[in-house]
């Protein structure tokens, strides 16, 4: 009888510890579907390499082989090469936030050298929020079943044999 009791309790044990195992899989396999996705959207920066540009020393070739092809060139003003970079990231269900922005501006003088170099982060970022309501407008408003019957009967049969708008349906035959 004592083995009967021994047996049944490794059998319970064996038995929980495949069950906790199970549970231990299932929280595995959930919690990563929570945790946020991160996403990287533009230049990727490289601290090393953006502090090798130096005004005055390098010039337009010297900053493309370095940097590479910026992001946007500015089309008016003076020429200035911006490199934009952003780390989003998005839960599950959610809108993606920015987590991380910067901008390295890189103005270039008359002659092509780099004059002035600007970084900037998330603090001039100006985060918009659009108004859900409507535009007015001059005129009525109509509805779906106006919208989708309204203009039957308005537009004349041009192009129609004898319908307004045809050669000679005129007046003076015109």
């Amino acid at each position: 009888m004592k083995a009967d009791r021994h047996g049944a309790r490794a059998t319970d044990r064996a038995a929980g510890w495949r069950g906790g195992a199970l549970l231990l899989g299932a929280a595995a396999l959930v919690l990563p579907g929570c945790s946020a996705i991160q996403e990287s959207r533009g230049y990727i920066v490289d601290p090393t390499l953006t502090s090798l540009v130096q005004p005055q020393i390098d010039n337009k070739q010297s900053v493309e082989s370095t940097l590479g092809r910026p992001t946007f060139v500015s089309q008016f003003g003076n020429p200035t090469w911006y490199y934009v970079s952003s780390i989003t990231g998005q839960r599950p269900f959610s809108r993606p936030k920015i987590r991380q922005h910067s901008v390295l501006a890189v103005q270039f003088d008359a002659a092509g050298r780099v004059a002035k170099v600007d970084r900037s982060g998330i603090e001039n970022v100006v985060f918009l929020d659009p108004n859900g309501n409507k535009t007015p407008t001059l005129g009525r408003e109509r509805g779906f079943l106006e919208d989708l019957f309204g203009n039957i009967g308005q537009v004349g049969g041009a192009g129609l044999p004898g319908g307004a708008g045809a050669p000679g349906s005129g007046p003076n035959g015109q």
